[in-house]
């Protein structure tokens, strides 16, 4: 990885110093999260200053980013000391917006992470900051916009209604026909004489009333963001159930937007278990060549109790290839 090379995952953002020699100064290549491309730089003189700051373009003139972000620095070798910055939360226009003082004799190798927790813009029109995490996507035509309010009005309203969907907590109305084009699995049941096209009647017993209700807006194409990544893990139980496979790789992308050490063990489980490959990638990068095995010691004992043999043993085969690469 070069001196002067940012990697990234998901939110989090890693800058190798390979060599760093008092009174000096480096700046990073440009690095994208989010609307932008970002440096790192850092220099020394009494104080290690480390400073975050947009690369100067339209984009960061027009929107500038404000930022929610964790900076932590910790050395390369087996006496790790790591420092953790508070919590800042500030318009980012400059590199002179922000700089973070180490008080710490840094020197040679070490390790520079930057883990944005949110980065939000102003409206054009003014107003309050939104969050750019997440963003709805391009804007419909009017065609389907009408599409969706129709299919909206047939769910809310149970307008010719035909099926019957049962969960432990209540029961749900929709039709046949979305559900049967949305799911190979569920046009089967319709198709062939199974108890659900006699009955007009589906069981679905492994999910609350409120994320089956969210299955459903999203086969009827209503469904918002918030209720979408609050629905994510039900959602994605019932898209590999049901063969959706749309959904399945929509909640795959969406889990691997927000890997953190708190749920990172939890995403490689459902990774794992569901067989995403690329949610499974993005976990055993981050927690092996981004080093954050180190933050899920304490978990990671309970994990390996409950976890699957396979997925253990390719855990390990990760270790060993980072092992070789240091």
């Amino acid at each position: 990885m070069g001196d002067s090379k940012v990697e990234t995952i998901s939110r989090l953002a890693q800058w190798r110093i390979d060599n760093f020699s008092p009174c000096s100064y480096k700046k990073s290549d440009p690095f994208k999260v989010g609307l932008w491309n970002w440096h790192l730089s850092i220099e020394k003189n009494r104080y290690m200053y480390i400073r975050l700051f947009p690369e100067p373009s339209r984009v960061s003139k027009e929107q500038p980013p404000y930022a929610k972000f964790i900076l932590r620095i910790s050395n390369v070798g087996a006496n790790r000391r790591l420092y953790i910055s508070p919590v800042h939360d500030r318009p980012l226009r400059t590199c002179d917006d922000f700089y973070w003082p180490v008080d710490s004799s840094f020197h040679g190798r070490f390790i520079i992470d930057v883990e944005f927790l949110d980065l939000r813009i102003c409206p054009i029109n003014g107003g309050e900051t939104v969050s750019i995490w997440p963003m709805d996507g391009a804007i419909q035509s009017m065609s389907t916009q009408t599409t969706l309010r129709c299919l909206a009005r047939m769910l809310d309203e149970g307008l010719h209604a035909d099926v019957t969907i049962k969960t432990a907590e209540g029961t749900l109305r929709a039709h046949k026909a979305v559900l049967s084009a949305s799911s190979p699995v569920f046009e089967s049941m319709f198709h062939h004489n199974l108890k659900e096209k006699e009955s007009s009647t589906i069981h679905i017993d492994d999910m609350s009333l409120e994320s089956c209700r969210a299955l459903l807006n999203y086969l009827y194409g209503t469904i918002n963001q918030e209720d979408f990544w609050k629905h994510r893990l039900p959602l994605l139980g019932a898209a590999n159930k049901y063969d959706i496979v749309d959904l399945k790789d929509a909640c795959e992308e969406s889990l691997l937007e927000d890997i953190n050490s708190q749920n990172v063990l939890e995403r490689l489980q459902e990774a794992w278990l569901y067989q995403l490959t690329k949610l499974k990638k993005g976990c055993m990068t981050y927690l092996f060549d981004f080093g954050k095995i180190y933050d899920v010691r304490d978990e990671i004992n309970n994990f390996f109790r409950q976890a699957d043999r396979e997925l253990m043993l390719d855990m390990f085969q990760e270790v060993l290839t980072v092992w070789k690469l240091v």
